[in-house]
């Protein structure tokens, strides 16, 4: 299961994420985070202590979000990733497309 927070709109849009997010929530993760992010363009920041899993097709969500908040001359971060999350970041090279914080 996945709860998608949404922590503050301005001056960048925080959403907080926690549980986990996988190829059957992924779709509804991406129109939640697009909807928020369309209503105020700006610097997108995902809390992510509490998120527990994500798999491959999460992996692709992050990266059309992360395209998308760019094509807008925006930037997406990753705060506070669990050190096994990060990994996979890493490990597809995602650090270099997408800010990830501790």
């Amino acid at each position: 299961m996945q709860e998608i927070t949404l922590i503050s709109r301005l001056p960048e849009l925080t959403i907080g994420l926690s549980g986990e997010i996988h190829a059957q929530n992924a779709d509804e993760f991406y129109e939640e985070v697009l909807a928020a992010y369309t209503q105020e363009k700006a610097d997108l920041v995902f809390e992510c202590r509490k998120l527990e899993f994500i798999d491959s097709t999460t992996l692709g969500t992050f990266v059309k979000l992360c395209k998308t908040v760019k094509a807008d001359g925006h930037r997406m971060v990753l705060r506070g990733l669990q050190p096994r999350l990060k990994k996979l970041f890493v490990i597809c090279a995602l650090d270099a497309l997408m800010e990830i914080e501790e």
